[in-house]
């Protein structure tokens, strides 16, 4: 019986997986050699001297930390002792709202870019030049004329998103077939209701495209801004974790960002296959 491409591909994931867990498994295993010292210098070198452990923590570690936070993802404790769950919501909250509000200015834009070759010619000088500008330098600025680190986090997750969209949206808009809107033109459709029943739904996969390109980037950025501007969020988390030099909660993390990340790109991806269509 032939198997399916799904269920080979599934197989071999696992395989790769196991594969890599074994690795990690063995190269995190204590090494057995022990060093004779004092008690005050051997709190200082940790359980890697003292009893022959990596300092590297391994799956199985890994594992039981992950178990522990998962039985209690909203805990309280104070400002630098908070759940995962709390952790993970305040950047999913974050990126949300930066990410909504470069929607609702990229997608007209871009549309307005796409529709009038006047309106790209004079704004193209002003997104070359400020496209290319890292996120995070706006941080500073952000910081000064905000004064507010969680809305300067937003700020900066608006920047890394509006790009993909408006540069994607006005390249879909532009790309529309010009038999179709010399039909509708034709059929006397005005210019809004042009835009809504021919254009948008034309031009809807490559803008999902871009949508789905900025929420990774806004994913990606929002870890290095919280780790700057501080207070909750997952990157808080990983630097805190990281000063605690808490390697196993620092693994942790990097999994749930990926996990989320991963997420956040499966939803974008199931609504672009909702509005592609074969011509």
């Amino acid at each position: 019986m032939t198997l399916s491409l799904r269920l080979r591909a599934a197989i071999v994931s696992i395989a790769l997986l196991a594969a890599f867990l074994g690795a990690w498994h063995l190269a995190t295993r204590g090494s057995g050699a022990t060093a004779n010292m004092s008690p005050e210098y051997a709190r200082l070198m940790g359980l890697t001297a003292t009893q022959g452990k990596s300092a590297m923590p391994g799956p199985l570690d890994v594992g039981a930390k992950l178990w522990e936070h998962l039985k209690r993802p909203f805990y309280d404790n104070g400002p630098n002792d908070k759940g995962l769950g709390i952790q993970l919501a305040y950047s999913i909250w974050r990126v949300g709202l930066g990410y909504l509000i470069a929607v609702i200015v990229a997608i007209p834009l871009g549309f307005m870019i796409g529709m009038s070759p006047l309106i790209s010619k004079a704004l193209d000088p002003f997104i070359q030049l400020l496209k290319p500008i890292s996120p995070l330098a706006w941080m500073p600025l952000a910081l000064y004329t905000i004064k507010d680190s969680s809305i300067s986090a937003i700020f900066v997750i608006f920047i890394c998103s509006v790009w993909p969209m408006l540069l994607n949206t006005a390249f879909g808009v532009a790309s529309v077939r010009k038999e179709w809107i010399n039909v509708a033109r034709t059929l006397e459709v005005g210019t809004i209701r042009r835009a809504f029943t021919v254009i948008l739904p034309a031009a809807a996969p490559t803008i999902l495209t871009g949508m789905r390109i900025s929420i990774g980037i806004a994913w990606l950025v929002i870890v290095a801004a919280e780790m700057l501007v501080g207070g909750i969020g997952i990157g808080y988390f990983v630097w805190n974790e990281w000063n605690n030099l808490s390697i196993t909660n620092v693994i942790i993390a990097i999994l749930l960002i990926g996990l989320v990340g991963m997420l956040l790109d499966q939803v974008l991806a199931r609504f672009t296959r909702m509005v592609t269509f074969p011509e």
